[in-house]
């Protein structure tokens, strides 16, 4: 049984694409890892963080490529997917971990201070990214 989640936090470090086997197909996967906050107000009109948690989180496909070339440390994200419990043994240790599976990741634009936009394809294009918009950002700018 899987779960949809929803997680918004920082991104720890920019995303690693990888290229993996799976059932004997070449697929490309973004892994990042992702600090969940909990943002509750001080009372003077900022925020602070009250606990939260660290999430590693893949984006496969297409989308993979465009998530590693646009995404980058410390830019705030919402990523949406299926939660699901990862199990291994390594040197006879039994590790888990939870980690999220990305249908859809997209930037906090509370914290953009500009966007390049790329020129829209042709309906010929051949690349067939899952993204939720063909304007998408290709380059993004942030304030410190």
């Amino acid at each position: 049984m899987s779960n949809s989640f929803t997680a918004r936090g920082n991104l720890a470090a920019a995303p690693e694409l990888k290229t993996v086997t799976v059932n004997g197909e070449n697929r490309q996967v973004a892994e990042m890892r992702m600090y969940c906050d909990r943002p509750i107000p001080d009372g003077d009109g900022g925020f602070k963080d009250k606990g939260g948690f660290w999430l590693n989180v893949s984006r496969w496909g297409a989308a993979a490529e465009h998530a590693a070339r646009v995404l980058d440390k410390g830019f705030r994200i919402k990523a949406e997917g299926t939660l699901v419990q990862n199990s291994w043994e390594k040197d006879g240790e039994k590790f888990s971990r939870l980690e999220l599976t990305a249908d859809d990741i997209t930037l906090d634009l509370s914290r953009v201070e500009s966007v390049t936009r790329r020129e829209r394809r042709s309906p010929n294009a051949t690349d067939t990214a899952d993204s939720t918009s063909e304007d998408a950002a290709e380059a993004v700018a942030y304030d410190d």
